[in-house]
């Protein structure tokens, strides 16, 4: 697949969290940990086949390296998610963000990003944020 064709609804759900966990120049194991977990787990992943998951992620990192990847990205994101998914990806990036327990600024600003080119509402920002929070608590 090249940069240029269309990606599936999956598979901008995957760049979503690559761009979050990419963000501070460092991809943890946690936050990879996490990434396979969710795919592996949620419905919106049902059908998707696991073998396509780093080919994914690689093609995400080859477009970042672009001039204004970042940009590119969350275009190109927006462009495939039906506006029904937007909270959903949303979610996919906050775990990831919370995944190694530690929000660095990068992974703040790529959040902040995200809830603009969205245009998510303050209510469900917050929902999706506290659900992380107690998710990742620990004892």
């Amino acid at each position: 697949m090249s940069k240029n064709e269309p990606i599936s609804v999956q598979e901008a759900l995957i760049y979503m969290m690559v761009i979050v966990s990419a963000s501070d120049n460092q991809m943890t194991d946690k936050e990879l940990a996490t990434i396979g977990d969710m795919i592996k787990m949620l419905p919106v992943f049902q059908d998707y086949d696991t073998n396509k998951i780093i080919p994914a992620a690689q093609r995400c990192g080859d477009i970042l390296q672009e001039e204004n990847g970042l940009f590119l990205v969350l275009e190109l994101v927006g462009d495939v998610l039906p506006t029904k998914l937007y909270d959903t990806a949303y979610a996919l990036a906050v775990e990831v963000a919370a995944a190694d327990l530690h929000v660095e600024q990068e992974e703040l600003r790529i959040l902040q990003l995200l809830r603009d080119r969205f245009s998510l509402d303050k209510l469900t920002v917050a929902a999706i944020e506290r659900g992380a929070i107690a998710r990742h608590r620990m004892p």
